[in-house]
């Protein structure tokens, strides 16, 4: 699967485009998944890490649920 993102540079902002791309490759995890694949992880750190992030999933869904 293939993402592509693009930036439009205005006026030789080169600066603004950078801190624009910064924020939507954080916006999409990207950070969090490099310093993933960086370190290692033991195996029950990985199910204790999926299992909190499910559980933070879950609560999200329910709060936008509320809301409707």
């Amino acid at each position: 699967m293939e993402v592509v993102i693009k930036i439009e540079v205005k006026d030789n902002n080169i600066e603004q485009a950078l801190r624009i791309l910064k924020r939507k490759l954080q916006k999409d995890g990207f950070f969090k998944i490099v310093k993933l694949k960086d370190t290692y992880e033991k195996p029950s750190e990985k199910k204790k890490r999926i299992k909190q992030e499910n559980i933070k999933r879950v609560k999200k869904i329910r709060k936008m649920m509320n809301r409707i």
